[in-house]
């Protein structure tokens, strides 16, 4: 069991940090879903990539590893209102490509990320939470590479 919670660390850490890199290379497409009351869309996008590369690589090392995974959690919360405003209106879905139930579909996947967060931070933990957190991990990883 612990052979596959280190990959499904390991995949998840690479995945963060590639999204990470991406807020740099591709930032039109994050400007797009930051909700408008907010104010340095600019800055909010380049800041949340560099805080999802440096919690990907804190999550990679063991020593690390409680850190990052609850950086993620943090993350997670803190863009959720990116994905309502992405749901909600219509102009950042055009720039992104999606439509309204494919961002409908984004919305529940923050709890899984979440969920597996959690279980990457803890050291040890049950059977049956790491059977749980496998079987997420399958539709999350499919969910995360279509970002």
């Amino acid at each position: 069991m612990k052979t596959l919670k280190n990959i499904t660390i390991y995949i998840m850490s690479l995945l963060y940090i590639l999204v990470g890199v991406k807020h740099f290379l591709e930032p039109d497409f994050f400007f797009a879903i930051v909700p408008p009351t907010l104010i340095y869309k600019e800055s909010i996008v380049l800041v949340s990539g560099l805080l999802e590369v440096i919690m990907g690589l804190l999550l990679l090392i063991q020593k690390t590893r409680k850190i990052g995974a609850w950086g993620i959690i943090c993350i997670l919360i803190l863009v959720f209102p990116a994905n309502i405003y992405l749901f909600l209106s219509e102009v950042p879905r055009e720039i992104i490509g999606i439509t309204k139930n494919q961002a409908l579909l984004r919305l529940p996947f923050q709890i899984p990320l979440i969920i597996l967060s959690y279980w990457h931070s803890k050291e040890s933990d049950s059977k049956k939470f790491s059977l749980i957190c496998l079987c997420l991990f399958i539709p999350t990883i499919i969910y995360f590479t279509t970002l």
